[in-house]
């Protein structure tokens, strides 16, 4: 299950809003920010069972296909088989993601990106709304 989004213009101030469901199996899923697949100036990649840790959120970046280094937060409020509904905020310098029970999880903008051009979503969460905001509006 997934989406792709290309050529959208998201900046600083705006935010992207998923609304769905983490497959009762889920083992991942991950959210892609940047200009392409191969530059992500934004991962984040919620497992449920990784070898190292257990239920953990990782966030990276990646740069012409070179992933830079694993930011692991240990503490996954995300359960299988819950819906959910988790805000990514650009705020030009930073990534906030926003997590149920009022988690949140930063992740500096490594890459300098000004603008984010390429979305992705991939894994075990099945999407039921989606929505773009667009610097306050």
């Amino acid at each position: 299950m997934g989406m792709e989004l290309n050529n959208i213009c998201l900046s600083a101030g705006d935010h992207l809003t998923f609304k769905g469901l983490i497959l009762p199996d889920a083992q991942r899923f991950q959210f892609d920010l940047g200009s392409s697949s191969n530059d992500l100036a934004f991962h984040f990649n919620p497992r449920f069972h990784d070898d190292d840790d257990g239920a953990v959120l990782i966030c990276n970046s990646k740069c012409d296909g070179c992933w830079g280094h694993e930011k692991r937060e240990r503490h996954n409020p995300l359960k299988q088989g819950e819906e959910v509904k988790i805000v990514l905020k650009f705020t030009g310098d930073m990534f906030k993601v926003e997590l149920p029970g009022g988690h949140t999880v930063e992740f500096p903008n490594r890459e300098g990106a000004s603008f984010i051009s390429y979305v992705s979503v991939k894994g075990d969460l099945q999407i039921s709304s989606f929505k773009i905001k667009n610097n306050g509006y």
